[in-house]
């Protein structure tokens, strides 16, 4: 049954979101459809009290309580930041908003942005992890409750674990390569055209003359100095 209400939550979430979307953007109403999207939440909120009557009616603790733990830590944390996506794309393609920026593939922003996420993920397992604590409370077989739910604890601070090496090699893969400057390529996307900058020399003051062989052919005589022969 809690196998079948996580995956219900989880074509319910879709749901709300493109009806929230749908009322914004197509039915052009837009307070209805910001209604819609804060109604989002209730699905955690109906999943985690039937998780809870669940147990508090004598069910056997499972892997099926963990799931339902771990789904709602993760939905709260990264909900909102998904449906802020799922929002600006439809804003876009509805011509009611600009294009959403595509991600740094390097530098700086990029080890942020990877850590970032680290940190949401670190929210998420503390959720689940209080979920958890909440659960082997009510549950009706106390000492069942505290092994497998004291497992799923354990399995949260191992997903939060595995997600900060992965942040950490951002510092890495993600690291400016040579000819970049520190937030990614530098001169409109082209590595190493600061360098073909500095090749080229600073340009001469204002009022000064280039020197020879410093126009489009070398040596060449300016337009203006021509005079026809004679």
């Amino acid at each position: 049954m809690i196998i079948a209400l996580i995956v219900a939550a989880e074509i319910g979430f879709w749901l709300v979101l493109g009806a929230g979307l749908a009322l914004r953007y197509l039915l052009h109403r837009p307070r209805a459809g910001a209604v819609l999207l804060l109604c989002v939440p209730l699905i955690d909120v109906l999943l985690l009290t039937a998780t809870a009557v669940d147990l508090a009616r004598g069910a056997e603790p499972g892997t099926r309580h963990v799931l339902a733990a771990l789904y709602l830590g993760f939905t709260v944390s990264y909900g909102h930041r998904l449906v802020r996506w799922a929002d600006a794309h439809a804003a876009h393609r509805t011509g009611r908003g600009p294009k959403p920026p595509k991600p740094p593939a390097r530098g700086r922003e990029r080890i942020r942005a990877e850590f970032a996420l680290w940190r949401q993920t670190l929210v998420a397992v503390v959720i689940a992890a209080a979920v958890l604590q909440l659960l082997r409370i009510l549950a009706a077989d106390a000492a069942a409750a505290d092994r497998v739910l004291g497992d799923g604890q354990a399995l949260g601070l191992r997903i939060a674990l595995i997600h900060g090496l992965v942040a950490l090699s951002a510092l890495w893969w993600a690291r400016p390569r040579a000819g970049e400057g520190p937030d990614g390529p530098a001169g409109g996307g082209q590595p190493g055209a600061p360098a073909a900058a500095a090749r080229s020399g600073p340009a001469p003051p204002h009022g000064t003359a280039p020197p020879p062989g410093a126009g489009p052919l070398p040596g060449a005589v300016p337009a203006a100095d021509r005079r026809p022969p004679g």
